[in-house]
């Protein structure tokens, strides 16, 4: 017998800049839970790491969210009882799971919010219920395209699609339109 899909739902929507992917960091957080996996797919300069502060913000939590590239992960506790953030940074691991494992992320899991940047293929077993979020750099946009986001910058090279997909049962019932 065939294993079952996780089932999924989920949102797209167009970013314009900076303070609006920290706007739906924040909005986003209000969806998260202690035991949430969240994976950031999106290529170098894509608003990971700018999602991941509006994240923080919006979870409450101690300490300036930065990429962990060089440490691999940062954990910034709650500033008041409320899960802390483990944020990692898998740009540098290729041993996949092996690799992530000496991190003790499962370990962390149930009591915190564990955001992996460049995570798919490597952490999803972690949990089977997670919420991926891509983002995709217009590069080369119209203007026209630009006009139709809300405080789109000049440069259409701000402007970001972003799919939020929620995996497996946490998420089944979960509406992530108003993300949007």
């Amino acid at each position: 017998m065939p294993a079952e899909t996780p089932a999924e739902t989920g949102a797209e929507l167009t970013v314009g800049t900076a303070d609006a992917m920290r706007d739906l960091g924040r909005r986003l957080a209000g969806l998260l839970r202690p035991g949430d996996l969240v994976l950031l797919t999106g290529e170098l300069g894509a608003g990971k790491t700018t999602l991941t502060r509006g994240l923080g913000e919006g979870l409450g939590v101690r300490g300036a969210v930065t990429s962990p590239t060089f440490v691999i992960a940062r954990v910034h506790p709650h500033l008041s009882g409320g899960p802390a953030l483990v944020h990692v940074d898998a740009y540098r691991l290729s041993g996949g799971l092996d690799e992530m494992e000496d991190l003790d992320l499962d370990v962390s899991l149930p009591e915190s919010v564990i955001v992996v940047e460049w995570g798919d293929g490597k952490v999803e077993e972690l949990s089977d219920d997670r919420l991926h979020v891509v983002i995709h750099r217009a590069v080369g946009a119209s203007a026209a395209d630009a006009a139709d986001v809300a405080h789109a910058a000049e440069d259409t090279d701000d402007v970001r699609t972003v799919r939020v997909t929620g995996v497996g049962a946490r998420w089944a019932g979960v509406d992530l339109s108003p993300l949007g």
